[in-house]
């Protein structure tokens, strides 16, 4: 993806669409799971609850004091997805699906920065469990985190382009 108009308007739509679904399941969750006893579909594999996380994935640092949670969970967050903004203007090499998957690793943390300073925490909504595994209790931003990371995995994993054209004059 070349041009700045061209991944300005994939990084707004992938965000914006990631924000609003992420905020719109939090609501529905709070209106209509806040206070309900948890909800079971497909046997128990798809449960569905309602959870204050006032802590990041897994509820890590919850435990934190006042100071120190505003900036580990708050602030860091916020410069780290500012960064990866950068980043997604400045890298030249960057295609499509790099573009997009940075775009759902920016919106799912924004989704989750916005709850913290508005609500002083995430609302979290669904666990899966199945073949004797489970995961924590998570949301829609967390999913947009983890597929942006799970598309840019091969990216990651193939050599870099200068060490590709030392392997092909290597090979012959």
């Amino acid at each position: 993806m070349k041009t700045f108009k061209s991944r300005l308007i994939v990084v707004l739509v992938v965000v914006g669409v990631t924000v609003g679904l992420d905020q719109w399941t939090k609501y529905l969750a709070t209106v209509h799971l806040q206070g309900e006893p948890d909800q079971f579909y497909f046997g128990d594999v798809l449960r569905l609850t309602h959870v204050h996380n006032t802590g990041a994935f897994l509820s890590i640092g919850s435990g934190l004091n006042d100071f120190w949670r505003p900036l580990l969970l708050n602030l860091f967050p916020a410069l780290l997805l500012v960064a990866l903004l950068y980043y997604i203007f400045k890298e030249k090499f960057l295609n499509g699906w790099q573009v997009i998957a940075l775009a759902l690793i920016v919106g799912g943390g924004l989704s989750n920065i916005v709850d913290r300073l508005l609500y002083g925490h995430v609302v979290d909504m669904l666990h899966l469990k199945a073949f004797g595994l489970q995961t924590g209790i998570f949301n829609v931003a967390d999913m947009a985190i983890m597929a942006g990371m799970f598309i840019m995995l091969p990216f990651a994993l193939r050599p870099a382009p200068a060490e590709e054209s030392e392997e092909r004059e290597t090979v012959r």
